[in-house]
């Protein structure tokens, strides 16, 4: 695998992250190492976590591992903003909160610091300015090398950005935002906010749940037991697939299956290298739950998609959309400048 930077930083990281939310979970101790391992053995540096993932029990096998591994060669992600007991105070972005859950993780994780400590989403009951300025002295006192965030909109993103700024705190380097094929409003207004202030991008569900990925079909009633989507679907969340099963998912995922077999591909390499290649994106999130799943996944680095496969996809994933994003208002922002992207080159 190859790297790329972190946003304006001068840190290298894989251009695919590993996502650890099923260590744990899916995949037991054993299985988890081998997947780290792995990893390792292909190239990859850049590892994500999150203090509530299995209830802790993901950072502390990341934390095992890295204990035999040599620590500064790893950028490790953790999270912090959701509860991970009853507490009335165990949530949320305050100072208490963020400043407990962070030693928490350093000891869970068995490392002195944090390469990127993420806020997992908004917090309305916090004023943001306690959370970044928290976020900031926790940057100066050496725990944390740097922050991010994820799952905010554009104009929450900007904001602390710019409070960030005007104060002379540590900013935001980067942000994870759910992204692909067939989740595209994120185009609209964050990666340009992230392209704007040179923000790293850093993808979660490229796959959308695994439903890219393969296995499955039109006109399944009920998504298979094996596969992620049909153990939410037994878990009683049934929502999340009648969300997925719809017609345009399905036109999207027949058109990813096609390449794929145009191309002797997967569909979840397929997938995965169009995020990988989008403008702006530094590495797409891979969640596995074996090895096997993740020396697949890794194939999506080293080669690229041709022009006629991006086109055909971005045509067939594009969503529906109204002013102020549709094609109308895009071109009226163009007007007399059409040769700007041409001058830009």
């Amino acid at each position: 695998m190859k790297t790329r930077y972190l946003g304006r930083t001068g840190v290298r990281v894989s251009e695919l992250c590993l996502g650890t939310m099923t260590f744990g979970w899916r995949a037991d101790e054993a299985e988890s190492s081998k997947i780290l391992d792995a990893f390792r053995e292909e190239g990859g540096n850049f590892i994500d976590t999150a203090d509530v993932y299995s209830q802790g029990r993901s950072e502390e096998i990341i934390g095992k591992w890295l204990d035999d591994n040599n620590r500064e060669d790893f950028v490790v992600a953790t999270k912090v903003r959701f509860p991970h007991s009853d507490g009335a105070n165990s949530v949320g972005l305050t100072r208490k909160h963020i400043l407990f859950s962070v030693e928490q993780s350093l000891r869970r994780l068995c490392t002195d610091y944090i390469d990127l400590l993420q806020i997992h989403s908004w917090d309305p009951a916090t004023p943001i300015e306690e959370t970044l300025r928290v976020l900031n002295r926790l940057v100066e006192d050496g725990k944390v090398l740097y922050i991010g965030a994820s799952n905010l909109r554009a104009w929450q993103l900007q904001m602390a950005i710019d409070i960030s700024r005007r104060n002379g705190w540590n900013e935001f380097v980067s942000l994870q935002p759910q992204y692909n094929l067939l989740c595209r409003a994120t185009e609209f207004e964050l990666l340009p906010v992230c392209r704007h202030n040179g923000l790293g991008v850093i993808v979660w569900s490229p796959l959308r749940g695994g439903l890219l990925g393969g296995g499955y079909r039109r006109g399944m009633k009920v998504p298979p037991e094996e596969r992620r989507l049909g153990v939410s679907y037994r878990e009683g969340r049934r929502d999340v697939w009648d969300r997925y099963n719809t017609d345009r998912s399905w036109d999207v995922v027949e058109a990813v299956e096609a390449i794929a077999n145009r191309t002797g591909r997967t569909c979840s390499q397929v997938a995965l290298n169009w995020v990988m290649n989008r403008d702006g994106v530094t590495a797409p999130i891979i969640g596995v739950s074996s090895e096997k799943q993740l020396r697949e996944n890794v194939g999506a680095a080293g080669w690229k998609l041709d022009r006629e496969a991006m086109e055909e996809l971005n045509r067939i994933s594009m969503p529906e959309v109204s002013y102020p994003y549709d094609a109308p208002a895009e071109q009226q922002q163009w007007r007399g400048r059409e040769d700007w992207n041409e001058m830009r080159q």
